[in-house]
């Protein structure tokens, strides 16, 4: 794994990599945030399993989990419970 496109997963925005990931997301038009205003929620399902899960940029946060991350490589782990082998694997094959 090269550290340029290690770089370039880091910085995608999350909600883009949800979509390549296969998830559903909907946005919760109901949430304020309090102190990042850019911040959204999202309910989230993939494979039978939902999350709830707070973006900004290629940053999340499961709130459901208290766990978060930032960027593909981290989002992919969270979502398929995978390792980071696993999760770059993951990312190549679906040409993120």
């Amino acid at each position: 794994m090269d550290n340029l496109t290690l770089e370039r997963w880091r910085a995608l925005d999350a909600l883009g990599v949800l979509e390549r990931l296969g998830c559903y997301a909907k946005v919760d038009s109901t949430y304020e945030p309090v102190s990042a205003h850019d911040t959204r929620r999202f309910h989230v399902s993939l494979d039978g399993r939902d999350f709830e899960l707070l973006l900004r940029g290629p940053k999340f946060y499961d709130t459901r989990r208290a766990r978060g991350g930032g960027g593909a490589v981290d989002l992919a782990m969270h979502l398929h419970n995978l390792d980071f082998k696993n999760a770059t694997a993951l990312l190549r094959s679906l040409g993120v």
